[in-house]
């Protein structure tokens, strides 16, 4: 038990103070910077999604009742162990919602535009060769979504903004019959762009390899926001070669930092840092929200969002 007459919450990450204390309020001591001492005696955790949070985090925190995960990917906390320890992670499902829907469609746009090659185009004199680069459309294009939780539905309603023609497939989710696909290959063959919004498991590890991109209409767009793992990067480099992949957007990878892929080099291809999650007002709700929940369990309130505890129709990744 801390020593102070408040109880201690950390940020591991770390996550600003002026973010958390004033969320926590006057009832709690938040230390943005901890020191060993400090992890013995937190009873809360605010913990930012790169942290790992194995064994030996928790054994050096003896007095810990809560771990709030910013974000809802929880692949770098142990939950096994945090479940035999009686521990509650809570994680913040919605709170960056429209910032990876909109981050997909800046994907979208560049890739479709062909914005990276045009810059270099006219950065190098090279104007009388911009044909050579066909610009795309959006409208009247079929926009395909795999994952139709909280951030599916959202990106769903930018592309019908854009003229475009929604479908989905999602075999644990409530899609609406009118835009939903019986199947992954159905969508796969009938997408011009198309959008991964589901999270890594056993089942969808890989999920995009040979046969997958072996079934797209030439030249579709594939924008990767959620989990790494779920598409085989040498075989979208092969895609992308024969012509079969006509552009790839990757804000996710399965190592981040990632180790350089000749995937990388490609001018069809674009990639941001596991960014589009975090702009400015995603950021600061997911720490609130996070805060929140620390708060709660902290003073016997059931919090909104456990790891443990999620909706098995809920296939959101954010």
């Amino acid at each position: 038990m801390s020593s102070t007459s408040t109880p201690i919450v950390v940020g591991l990450g770390p996550i600003a103070a002026a973010i958390i204390a004033p969320i926590l309020g006057t009832g709690f001591t938040y230390i943005e910077n901890p020191t060993e001492s400090d992890l013995q005696k937190a009873e809360g955790a605010i913990v930012r999604a790169a942290f790992e949070f194995n064994k030996s985090v928790f054994e050096s925190m003896p007095n810990l009742k809560v771990i709030a995960r910013t974000g809802v990917g929880t692949e770098l906390v142990d939950l096994v162990l945090a479940e035999s320890l009686g521990i509650p992670v809570i994680i913040t499902p919605g709170s960056n919602t429209t910032a990876v829907a909109e981050g997909v469609f800046a994907h979208i746009l560049h890739l479709s535009k062909r914005l990276g090659p045009l810059t270099k185009l006219v950065a190098n004199g090279k104007w009388n060769e911009r044909t050579n680069y066909p610009v795309g459309d959006l409208e009247n294009q079929t926009f395909g979504i795999i994952g139709y939780g909280r951030i599916g539905v959202r990106v769903a309603k930018f592309a019908e903004v854009f003229g475009m023609k929604v479908i989905a497939f999602d075999p644990y989710a409530d899609v609406p019959s009118e835009i939903k696909v019986d199947s992954l290959s159905d969508l796969l063959s009938s997408s011009d762009v198309i959008t991964l919004h589901i999270p890594l498991t056993p089942e969808t590890t890989g999920i995009f390899s040979a046969a997958e991109f072996a079934k797209l209409k030439p030249g579709a767009i594939l924008v990767n926001c959620s989990r790494g793992p779920l598409i085989d990067l040498d075989q979208a480099l092969l895609a992308l070669e024969s012509g079969k992949l006509g552009g790839l957007g990757l804000d996710v990878f399965e190592l981040e930092p990632p180790k350089h892929h000749a995937i990388f080099d490609h001018e069809n291809v674009l990639l941001t840092p596991h960014v589009m999650g975090l702009s400015s007002q995603a950021t600061v709700a997911t720490y609130v929200m996070a805060a929140q929940g620390v708060r709660d369990v902290l003073t016997g309130v059931k919090p909104q969002a456990l790891a443990n505890q999620k909706n098995d129709k809920d296939r959101s990744t954010k």
